[in-house]
């Protein structure tokens, strides 16, 4: 698992960490991250970065993913932004 000692690397290919599932929720209308101790709701851009880290994508495949699906440029910053926050707690793990 990644302990972000390097840069985070467009290569790697994130999903969910253990002990964690994502799931949309129909009550809170959002996806949200549900693990033993509680349940987090991500805002609709978390939700779609973290439904497309599937262990299989490459983190290049999923900013262009999502430059496609929402037609936009530029979103490589954020989402390794995201991607850095969410593996520090522990949302998302690699190889």
């Amino acid at each position: 698992m990644s302990e972000l000692k390097t840069p985070i690397d467009g290569a790697i290919r994130p999903r969910i960490g253990a002990g964690f599932r994502l799931q949309w929720e129909p009550a809170q209308d959002c996806h949200v991250l549900l693990y033993p101790e509680g349940m987090v709701k991500l805002n609709q851009s978390a939700g779609e970065i973290l439904k497309r880290c599937d262990g299989v994508r490459s983190l290049d495949d999923v900013v262009r993913d999502l430059e496609a699906a929402f037609n936009a440029q530029g979103l490589t910053k954020d989402v390794h932004a995201f991607v850095e926050i969410a593996a520090k707690q522990r949302w998302l793990q690699w190889e």
